[in-house]
């Protein structure tokens, strides 16, 4: 009796999308001066790498967003919309408490049938997201999964707080996962520590047709920046090991784009070359759940990331979250 052939999972398309407004950190600057809140295009530069962001409109959902990344990802894979039967949406900017954002974005395909879901992780969503729809391809589960990370962060920030507001932006990043018989997913390790909640958070909610609690997100920089650093280190070491593999064989690095100096601190310490990380926190900000989905396809479309190369996708955020990816385009 011959035994069935082992199924993995392979990332075959990639696609993302940015809200039409720019906002450049000088017209930032000048919109928050104008509310009394000083900053300048300098000290956001100085402090975070970022230089703009996108900012959505009222009619930009986290769904609009996600199902303009699919499109474009479920086309560079070469399949239709109904060839998908799994959506995995990241995200911890609903459009609504529910039906999930996954479900408004299978509907806006057309598709029906298939299992469709949120995940919320909050900046470790996409990778979170990815190991799920990687372990139900592998089990049989699906065949075709569209991963999405797609957030409106623009809608919970306190634009009272320049140590907050001026940090993140808006967008969303998609890709196909589809069974094969050649490894894609080549080790996935996810963590998560709620000890640590307290440091990055929106902790309110809706009661009784009010909002209750703290509406907006609030950030411990210092203490995120120390336990980021720790365990994006401590997570890639972990997952190539687990692949069987070193850091050395690691071709390219796409972490969580929060901060460009958390950015530079998790290369030196894994002993990889600048580089060697993919950066775009510059040009989009912290997207948070949609960051790496959208920078692994800025690295795809422009090139650099190519068939065969080993890249590590990293996740970390409130929770405190934490995770890693490694996969062989």
């Amino acid at each position: 009796m011959t035994s069935s052939p082992r199924v993995y999972s392979r990332i075959v398309g990639t696609g993302s999308a940015l809200p039409e407004r720019l906002v450049d950190n000088a017209t930032l600057a000048a919109e928050l001066g104008a509310r009394g809140v000083e900053t300048s295009d300098d000290w956001i530069v100085a402090r975070t790498g970022i230089r703009q962001r996108y900012i959505a409109s009222p009619e930009e959902s986290s769904s609009v967003l996600g199902t303009r990344a699919a499109r474009m990802a479920i086309e560079t894979a070469g399949l239709a919309p109904g060839d998908i039967d799994l959506i995995i949406v990241a995200t911890s900017t609903p459009d609504f408490v529910f039906p999930s954002t996954a479900c408004l974005v299978q509907r806006a395909l057309g598709i029906v049938g298939g299992a469709a879901f949120d995940v919320q992780a909050v900046c470790s969503g996409f990778v979170y997201g990815l190991t799920v729809a990687d372990a139900m391809i592998r089990t049989g589960s699906a065949r075709h999964a569209l991963v999405i990370g797609a957030e409106t962060f623009s809608r919970i920030l306190d634009w009272n707080d320049r140590g907050t507001c001026v940090l993140f932006g808006d967008g969303a990043g998609a890709v196909v996962l589809s069974a094969s018989d050649r490894p894609g997913i080549l080790a996935a390790k996810l963590h998560a520590d709620g000890r640590h909640e307290a440091i990055l958070r929106t902790a309110g909610n809706v009661s009784h047709g009010s909002i209750t609690g703290h509406p907006f997100l609030t950030m411990d920089g210092q203490a995120v920046f120390k336990l980021a650093v720790g365990v994006l280190d401590e997570v890639a070491r972990e997952t190539v090991a687990a692949a069987g593999l070193t850091v050395a064989d690691i071709d390219w690095l796409v972490p969580h784009q929060a901060n460009v100096r958390i950015l530079q601190a998790t290369g030196r310490r894994l002993g990889l070359p600048a580089e060697k990380v993919i950066v775009t926190v510059d040009r989009h900000a912290n997207t948070s759940a949609a960051s790496v989905p959208l920078a692994l396809d800025v690295a795809m479309r422009d090139g650099r990331i190519r068939e065969g190369h080993r890249v590590m996708l990293q996740g970390v955020g409130g929770g405190f979250t934490w995770g890693a990816v490694l996969v062989q385009i």
